[in-house]
């Protein structure tokens, strides 16, 4: 075999990779987007199938087995009023995982299409719509998401509303930079010079090349809004009791730490896996999508 044939043998032919083998090929190099993407996948699937592999019901109390340490009839010991603490984390996985991808979309469904108007148009309308951005941004987003929340009524969907609304500036910006860098690119230049609408050159020429940061921040601000959920239940904001969640569940514990430690430790735990693991794969991801990688 010459050298020729056996370099052509040990190098893949990656001119005719398409672009979903490319992006998966540039994901499966970088270990932590793998390792990411299993976390993430863990917790989806537990949040799937909790009717399925919950031991317990969530809600129900065994006044008998109140504050039990972990055993074999509890792997995770009991709470408070005796509710098996495993379950309640199965469930609340559900509550956890519903939020962060509801408050995110609730986002991008407002927030890109404002910052592709603004990005596109420019102009006055551009100008507005940023000084309403800016005015949301001014105050911090937690307190931003406490306040729409508690303004709301403290439940689950509120609390996935408030954030959603308080994550739309961040899309709004990241879209609106992401259309001023393509709208002066040549492709764009050329279809309006054939006479293209303004309507079919933002969606069809525009919009889907600011498609890839978009979904990298999707990403990100998943784990932010699992972590803003979690902190308004454990204010009394989102999730109401006897509906299982991390952050209610971590409320409860507070009382308990010194005697009953493992009732803060599950849904801790939790929290920082699912949050690590969607930033893991986020940051894979970004590198992956990025076309100056090879």
């Amino acid at each position: 075999m010459t050298a020729e044939a056996a370099l052509s043998v040990a190098v893949p032919d990656i001119a005719h990779e398409s672009r979903a083998q490319r992006i998966w090929r540039r994901l499966w190099r970088r270990k932590g987007s793998i390792v990411g993407a299993a976390i993430v996948g863990f917790f989806v699937a537990v949040a799937l199938f909790a009717p399925w592999i919950s031991p317990y019901e969530p809600a129900k109390a065994d006044w008998l087995q109140v504050r039990k340490w972990p055993s074999a009839l509890h792997l995770m010991g009991t709470d408070e009023i005796g509710r098996d603490v495993m379950a309640r984390m199965i469930w609340g996985a559900r509550a956890s995982l519903l939020a962060g991808l509801v408050s995110v979309s609730i986002a991008m469904c407002i927030g890109v299409p404002v910052g592709l108007l603004s990005g596109y148009c420019r102009g006055w309308i551009d100008q507005i719509l940023q000084r309403i951005t800016d005015a949301m941004l001014a105050c911090p987003f937690l307190i931003l998401a406490i306040a729409l929340a508690a303004f709301l009524g403290p439940s689950l969907t509120n609390a996935m509303i408030a954030i959603g609304i308080s994550t739309v500036p961040i899309f709004v910006r990241l879209t609106r930079g992401q259309v001023l860098s393509v709208a002066v690119e040549d492709y764009v230049e050329a279809a309006r010079a054939v006479g293209n609408p303004h309507w079919r050159i933002a969606l069809r020429h525009v919009f889907p090349n600011v498609v890839p940061p978009l979904l990298v921040q999707a990403t990100l601000s998943i784990a932010m809004a699992i972590l803003t959920e979690a902190s308004l239940s454990f204010l009394g904001l989102g999730q109401q009791p006897p509906a299982p969640s991390w952050g209610s569940m971590l409320n409860t514990a507070k009382n308990y730490l010194e005697q009953q430690p493992w009732m803060a430790f599950w849904p801790g735990i939790a929290i920082c896996f699912v949050v690590l693991g969607f930033n893991l794969f986020g940051d894979g991801l970004r590198d992956a999508l990025d076309p100056k990688e090879s």
